[in-house]
């Protein structure tokens, strides 16, 4: 079922859509939730989760492209049942190493709490991932918005480790770069 047919039904509040979503997206939201958790059966608490929040979310919004609606709904679930149990770093899950990664980049900012700083940071971001060849684009997007290990990302790339290491390092230094040009980060 395609994704506009899902999000009618879901408007039209038939059940059918909860088992449309989950057959299409299912796996695509416990592997968001699982990279961020490390536990599978926390995991499925956040996709159950994020099917109810998609259910209540919709209406009132119509989203017109499915995937980044969904996933980040996922997401923000893996990130506070992750908050809520103050997880230390636990099998599995990626996310200290990932934030710590990111942190190299854009730590030390002052007005990290300021919604115009925020938004400006977002759009640099944007730039910087749109300045990026496919490839290596999806591979920042893959360790830091899906969190995927360095061995996944390597896997699906059909690259080595080692390679999609360098690729990330020098990613970090790029935007580092941009964001100190910029004056985002000092």
């Amino acid at each position: 079922m395609d994704d506009s047919s899902i999000v009618l039904l879901l408007w039209n509040r038939s059940e059918t859509a909860l088992k449309e979503l989950a057959a299409k997206y299912g796996r695509f939201c416990h592997k968001i939730a699982l990279n961020i958790l490390g536990v599978p059966e926390d995991a499925e608490e956040c996709v159950n989760d994020t099917y109810l929040s998609v259910w209540n979310s919709i209406p009132p919004h119509r989203p017109s492209v499915l995937p980044p609606y969904i996933g980040r709904i996922a997401k923000n679930h893996a990130l506070n049942l992750y908050n809520k149990k103050h997880a230390e770093k636990r099998g599995g899950s990626n996310l200290p190493l990932v934030f710590e990664e990111l942190d190299e980049v854009i730590a030390g900012s002052e007005s990290a709490d300021s919604e115009l700083y925020r938004q400006e940071m977002i759009a640099a971001i944007n730039d910087f991932l749109g300045s990026l060849p496919e490839e290596k684009r999806k591979i920042f997007v893959r360790r830091y918005w899906y969190s995927d290990s360095v061995k996944d990302i390597a896997a699906r790339m059909q690259m080595t480790e080692n390679n999609v290491s360098v690729s990330l390092n020098r990613m970090r230094n790029q935007l580092r770069t941009k964001l100190l040009e910029g004056g985002l980060i000092s």
